[in-house]
């Protein structure tokens, strides 16, 4: 069983964070569950944070100095513990260092600190990045949530009143997924109705990718006037995706994305990855909340 820390907010609102990963596997509001169950049926995971990498790397690996080092899809982040390094009632701070595990994938010096904290009807992160070491740090963050579709759970269906409401307009059209999960340059249309996308289950063949999205704010709303809203800071592209038959959607939001087909560069030259200079630090932020 997956070790966890419990947070609660004076209103009752109430979030449960894994340390492997920092992973958040339960949000609840109001007594109700607002976070995808990880049923293993349809996917495993509730909501994972991505890194090093965001996306599947060309070849499987990533390219340092000339060498060849063994990358998962979304980086190793997601399936190692991190250390408790600071704790509330409503609030906990999480770490990840660099080590002999991850140097075998990633040889660079790094730390990632994931605060999770839960206020009235939400649930907020502030990730931090360092670079403690001597050379320039490349990487992408992502985040990788989701929630019950229907809110209630049972079938989906289209046409039944669920929809992702974007901040503003976004161009409809996507990338083409190709084999091995890397991006292609071809492009699908995508049928925003301005700034809103009705959601139907057999649009999910692959992930709508919205690079470099207008958008700061993506909401998932339900017929009954309940919507989850994620709003984010210094996350450029956006994400929708589910699986053709799973009762979730996933609201995603990344620094970086997985590498175009053929490409065999160095991981700092990878598309959208990140430069975090000596000494530096980055932070992101996500912000989940209810709206009834």
């Amino acid at each position: 069983m997956r070790e966890t820390i419990d947070l609660r907010s004076p209103d009752g609102t109430a979030a449960r964070i894994a340390l492997d990963g920092a992973e958040p596997v339960s949000w609840q509001v109001g007594g109700s569950e607002y976070l995808w169950s990880g049923d293993p049926e349809h996917w495993n995971r509730h909501a994972p944070w991505l890194f090093p990498v965001v996306g599947a790397s060309a070849g499987g690996v990533v390219r340092v100095g000339g060498e060849s080092y063994p990358m998962a899809q979304h980086g190793f982040a997601r399936d190692l513990p991190f250390a408790p390094v600071a704790r509330a009632e409503d609030a906990v701070t999480l770490r990840l260092t660099n080590g002999p595990e991850t140097r075998r994938h990633y040889p660079f010096a790094f730390r990632l600190d994931i605060e999770a904290r839960v206020r009235a009807s939400g649930l907020d992160f502030t990730v931090t990045v360092a670079n403690p070491g001597s050379e320039p740090l490349p990487y992408a963050l992502g985040f990788h949530p989701a929630f019950p579709w229907p809110f209630a759970g049972g079938a989906r269906a289209a046409g039944g009143g669920y929809a992702v409401v974007f901040e503003k307009p976004e161009r409809p059209a996507a990338p083409e997924v190709g084999p091995g999960g890397l991006l292609l340059r071809d492009e699908r249309p995508v049928p925003l109705q301005g700034d809103t996308l009705p959601l139907d289950p057999a649009l999910f063949t692959e992930a709508l990718v919205f690079r470099d999205a207008a958008s700061r704010t993506m909401r998932f709303t339900g017929p009954e006037g309940r919507a989850i809203r994620m709003d984010v800071d210094d996350f450029p592209h956006l994400a929708v995706w589910t699986k053709p038959t799973a009762p979730f959607l996933s609201l995603e939001c990344w620094t970086g994305h997985a590498d175009w087909s053929g490409f065999s560069g160095e991981l700092a030259e990878r598309d959208s990855q990140r430069l975090l200079a000596p000494g530096a630090q980055a932070c992101h932020a996500v912000r989940l909340s209810l709206e009834a």
